[in-house]
């Protein structure tokens, strides 16, 4: 696990005991002992609205970040991301996506395991590099289709 999958956690347990939280970027910096661009980088790829989080930052000497969930139905979510997904998408990102529907029991783990193997890098390796991530978000797609 790396430090953004750490510190994701961490915010997300927090989160969960209370629906809503602050944070200072420099305190978390610290706890975690990395520089503020980390914990910036952290919020604004893994706590977007797309994945069900509503983040309000405000920047200077007393600034802060709340983050709180955002409340949808499976299908609402499910549309929501459906519509925000690009026309490409790394691994990487779709693994985020993955994590994020395994915490909303979406899907289970036996299912994000499929869906991460089956849209891999070794599984379209016969993919032209160029249109490969334009195949997995298509697929992708397609999946969450039928998860509605």
């Amino acid at each position: 696990m790396n430090l953004s999958d750490i510190i994701e956690e961490y915010i997300k347990n927090a989160i969960d005991e209370e629906e809503a939280i602050e944070l200072k970027r420099s305190e978390l910096a610290q706890t975690f002992n990395c520089v503020p661009s980390q914990i910036n980088y952290v919020i604004s790829t893994r706590f977007i609205p797309e994945l069900g989080f509503y983040v309000e930052s405000k920047r200077g000497g007393g600034g802060y970040i709340k983050i709180s969930r955002i409340s949808h139905s499976k299908a609402d979510f499910l549309k929501s991301l459906i519509c925000k997904l690009g026309s490409n998408m790394s691994q990487s990102v779709m693994d985020v996506y993955l994590r994020e529907l395994l915490g909303y029991n979406i899907i289970d783990e036996k299912t994000a395991v499929v869906i991460s193997t089956a849209l891999s890098e070794k599984s379209l390796g016969q993919v032209d590099k160029i249109k490969r991530d334009q195949v997995r978000a298509d697929s992708f797609k397609n999946i969450l289709v039928k998860l509605i």
